[in-house]
């Protein structure tokens, strides 16, 4: 994985490789500037005094979470990329929606404490283009990255994949006419749909990496449907054992497996939904920047993927994004951003029915050190011997906990722990090589 570089002025310099970045800062020619994302800032050296070349950012926009790939084109022939870096942003979504429905439920309650009110909706409007904000949180997330990588990267244009789904024709096929007018778009990939349903997984027997089939749950011969509900994904031996039995059948031995396929098959398509309500809001916060903002479909992101051999993530998919005829460079570690928030407002935590539980602390600061700084701790001795490095929850006592990618750490006093990197909001980890992966998975 590249290394970011800055000169010394803070200006975005062509990154560099690890090693090179290494020998600049025992040479004493650079400091560090940054951990997550690494970058170094040069002292000797400035913008004006350096060759740049083409930088392109990537997206691939999803519900959950977002792949980003940020590619160096070659200039003889822009269409050979070579990666510098993957990321996938996990969003917050769903965490902001549950805590505004708690609160909608809590001012609800108080509201009638004392005397019926009758609720109004008269009083609220909402300007033209508003989203929810878990919504409009996933905007947000993808555009302050991609601001946050132009101050790290000389960037020259944007590729974002404008997938697009039609929930009205994945719930009724047979619509048409006058009643689909008044639907969604139109359009849809249904396959690509099912595969981030079922999460690319055999839907009766759990298995992956294997060629997926479009089964019916219950079967054509006996009166099923080609409704997205109906449409579960199956290896090729499940395929066939199932033939036409209905599933209640071919499954009456498993009914906890049962239980489980009726029940995702009657998940709602939300995740199909939050991408069509923010994929356009994205793509006109990307022209704003002043760049060239390309646009590519989900079936030419999948094509071009099966066609170079790249196995699947969110953030190859952006690799994979728009015009490519080669990528080199994109077996690296993928640099995994979680949205954590900036903490809280409300000191109080709550029970079921609203009332106080327990109280937080009135200030952020514990000891220099607050919850999401990145800190690297030197225990001497005990049994937690040994250096831990990771995002820290403070406590008042001074004793902290460290996530580390090996999981949480216990009781570390402050006095162990020195200072990496301040909050901002997200934590890192970095997730192993694609290749890697995939042979641990066929393992």
């Amino acid at each position: 994985m590249a290394v970011w570089v800055l000169d010394k002025r803070k200006k975005p310099l062509m990154p560099c490789s690890e090693k090179r970045a290494r020998m600049l800062l025992e040479r004493g020619r650079a400091v560090v500037h940054r951990m997550r994302p690494f970058t170094v800032r040069l002292k000797d050296r400035t913008v004006e005094a350096s060759t740049l070349q083409s930088v392109r950012i990537k997206l691939d926009p999803g519900s959950k979470a977002t792949g980003v790939a940020v590619i160096r084109e070659d200039e003889m022939d822009p269409e050979q990329q070579q990666v510098l870096m993957l990321m996938e942003i996990e969003h917050r979504g769903q965490q902001i929606k549950d805590a505004l429905t708690q609160r909608s439920a809590f001012r609800r309650r108080r509201r009638g404490q004392l005397r019926h009110r009758a609720p109004r909706f008269d009083n609220r409007s909402r300007p033209r283009g508003w989203l929810a904000p878990s919504l409009q949180h996933r905007v947000d997330t993808t555009l302050a990255w991609v601001a946050r990588l132009r101050r790290l990267a000389p960037v020259t244009a944007i590729d974002q994949e404008l997938v697009r789904f039609d929930t009205q024709v994945m719930e009724n096929p047979e619509i048409s006419g006058e009643e689909y007018q008044q639907g969604t778009l139109h359009g849809y990939e249904v396959r690509e749909y099912l595969l981030e349903k079922w999460q690319r997984r055999c839907a009766y027997c759990g298995a992956r990496d294997l060629p997926l089939e479009v089964d019916h749950i219950q079967p054509r011969s006996r009166g099923g449907s080609d409704r997205v509900r109906n449409l579960p994904l199956a290896c090729h031996d499940c395929n066939q054992a199932k033939g036409n039995q209905p599933v209640e059948a071919f499954l009456a031995g498993d009914p906890k497996r049962l239980q489980r396929i009726q029940a995702q098959a009657r998940s709602p398509l939300k995740d199909a939904a939050a991408v069509n309500a923010t994929r356009w809001t994205l793509f006109q916060g990307l022209k704003a920047t002043g760049l060239p903002v390309a646009a590519g479909s989900g079936g030419r992101t999948k094509w071009n993927r099966h066609r170079l051999g790249i196995p699947k993530t969110h953030a190859l998919d952006a690799a994979c994004v728009g015009q490519v005829i080669a990528i080199t460079g994109w077996n690296v570690p993928t640099l995994t951003v979680r949205a954590m928030g900036r903490g809280s407002y409300q000191r109080t935590r709550l029970n079921r029915f609203g009332f106080p539980r327990g109280y937080l602390l009135r200030q952020k600061r514990v000891k220099g050190f607050q919850t999401g700084d990145l800190v690297q701790a030197q225990v001497p001795t005990g049994k937690k011997a040994g250096t831990h490095t990771g995002r820290v929850a403070v406590r008042s006592t001074g004793s902290f906990n460290i996530r580390t990618d090996r999981g949480i750490v216990q009781g570390i006093s402050h006095r162990h722990c020195r200072l990496l990197q301040r909050a901002d909001g997200y934590g890192y980890t970095f997730q192993t090589k694609p290749i890697e992966e995939a042979a641990s998975r066929a393992a």
